[in-house]
């Protein structure tokens, strides 16, 4: 026997939900951790705080490698919150794709910009 109550609802769209919220989160966490480990670098490291103190923490690959992570790690956090604004509030799709398109050169730009300055160090 069919049942011809309620509505069959057809579930579409684009899923972005746990797995943006997850990644939102797992992004900030490894921020988090990567602003404790500068910290304490410079709260046990004695002398003043120049140019070399700064070389210094960076030069090592470890924290290079580290340095790296959070850089890839924020853009994607970033990008996933800007397309999220975007797709939220910017309702005419015209304008919402050039916006998309601009924020994601901008930070493929800005991560390129990142990476080649942490890797003159």
């Amino acid at each position: 026997m069919s049942v011809n109550y309620g509505s069959k609802r057809t579930v579409v769209g684009a899923h972005y939900g746990l797995r943006d919220w997850l990644s939102q989160r797992i992004t900030a966490v490894l921020m988090a951790v990567f602003t404790v480990v500068v910290l304490a670098q410079l709260i046990f490291t004695s002398g003043p705080i120049g140019y070399d103190l700064w070389a210094g923490i960076f030069a090592r690959q470890w924290m290079k490698v580290l340095t790296f992570s959070v850089i890839l790690g924020l853009a994607w956090h970033v990008w996933v919150g800007m397309r999220d604004v975007l797709m939220d509030y910017v309702k005419p799709v015209g304008i919402r794709l050039l916006l998309q398109v601009f924020v994601i050169v901008w930070l493929v730009g800005c991560a390129g910009w990142a990476i080649q300055v942490l890797w003159r160090v």
